[in-house]
């Protein structure tokens, strides 16, 4: 039989918010994570989904809104004013007080990877920062603190935006290798989240049972290779929907799934969710026998961020009037050029794995003035040896 866990954390591990697990440990644990906090970020996962389903229409796609939330969560510690409570509003966690908030993400990082020995997990903080822009001690300690993040001071040149795609890369197992295609001269810092998942199926599919078979798709029916099963799941129906789990693991992580029937779309689906309707589904679910018929899915996304987040709330942090002074002063002085998230999710007859990274870019608010040297008239030039500042060759030139 299946082992059923619908703790507050299941919830954040649907959205693939996972962390180091921890080997010496073999057996599950239970997580004990402010109840408050942890309903305020699914509040918040469902009311991104909505948002991203209007720009997303007709499209697959494939998120973490807990990767998201804790880049935002990051950001929140940098700002102040009316860009502090737009955050707050954002992220559904207005009425909190900051160490409250501060010490839920200390415990989720330092939980989840607790969460199940046989899943494996990890998750990791950076904040990069070019050198030469000051950056205020307090913010940088809490990232450290708080946040576990790696901080690194960089040219902000080539060798920078590899060791940026470098990093995403080496913390989601090579499943997300570019995250940056380049680094703007504007650009001052970059607050970067990411998440890793791989777990096997507790109960795993048989693959000589996966056979092709027709998915009615929004744009045609096309034939898809189909894992199958008779056994023992989670199961609820709930009316417009059914509703599955599968477990990973010990069961401390599960996929859940939701079908709707055929006379409702899935647009209409997300429009419904919200923790409410969540809670009803684990009130509702129970273990039983279930024909179960799964397609293999492989999925790569990628999406800019900044519509959806304006829209939930944070306009003015993509704008002029963003007060990240707690990063550094003055207001006014830095702007969020960008949020995006990279994503990646394979499913097939042995478990998931799924990594995402949320990126946050951060600009000056207007293109710092540097020095023009423009060699358009005469001009000498050297060519010499540093270590012994022997000059080599001397040039001049009047005329090309």
């Amino acid at each position: 039989m299946k082992k059923l866990i619908l703790s507050s954390v299941t919830c954040v591990g649907l959205f693939i918010g996972m962390s180091q697990c921890d080997t010496s440990n073999p057996q599950p644990i239970d997580l004990t994570v402010n109840q408050d906090f942890v309903g305020r970020t699914t509040e918040f996962a469902f009311d991104f989904v909505k948002e991203l389903e209007k720009e997303e229409a007709g499209k697959n796609f494939f998120v973490s809104p807990l990767s998201l939330h804790m880049a935002l969560g990051m950001l929140l510690n940098g700002s102040d004013g009316s860009s502090n409570e737009e955050l707050l509003n954002t992220l559904n966690l207005k009425g909190l007080d900051d160490q409250l908030i501060n010490t839920s993400y200390s415990e989720l990082i330092d939980k989840l990877p607790k969460a199940d020995p046989k899943v494996t997990n990890t998750l990791a903080n950076s904040i990069w920062q070019r050198e030469g822009f000051n950056v205020e001690k307090s913010f940088l300690d809490i990232m450290k603190e708080t946040f576990n993040a790696e901080l690194y001071q960089e040219p902000f040149n080539d060798a920078t935006l590899k060791k940026i795609n470098q990093w995403a890369s080496d913390n989601t197992n090579a499943k997300i290798d570019e995250i940056l295609t380049e680094i703007s001269a504007d650009q001052v810092m970059f607050i970067i989240n990411a998440l890793y998942f791989k777990g096997d199926w507790a109960l795993q599919f048989d693959k000589e049972k996966t056979q092709k078979a027709d998915f009615a798709g929004l744009s045609g029916t096309q034939k898809v290779d189909m894992m199958s099963a008779l056994d023992t799941f989670s199961y609820a129906d709930m009316t417009k929907y059914q509703v599955l789990e599968m477990d990973y693991g010990s069961g401390n992580y599960a996929m859940r799934v939701m079908l709707p029937n055929e006379e409702v779309s899935v647009a209409e689906l997300i429009n419904t969710l919200d923790k409410d309707e969540w809670d009803q589904m684990s009130k509702a679910m129970r273990v039983g026998k279930v024909d179960l018929r799964f397609p293999k899915v492989k999925l790569e996304y990628n999406k800019k961020l900044n519509n959806v987040l304006a829209a939930m709330g944070m306009p003015s942090l993509f704008s002029s009037s963003a007060d990240l002074s707690k990063i550094s002063p003055p207001a006014g002085r830095l702007v969020v050029g960008f949020v995006k998230q990279d994503a990646f999710v394979e499913i097939d007859e042995e478990g998931t794995e799924a990594a995402a990274v949320t990126t946050i870019g951060i600009e000056l608010t207007s293109a710092p003035m540097y020095p023009v040297f423009n060699c358009n008239r005469p001009f000498v030039f050297t060519i010499y040896e540093k270590s012994s500042g022997t000059v080599q060759f001397v040039g001049k030139i009047l005329n090309l």
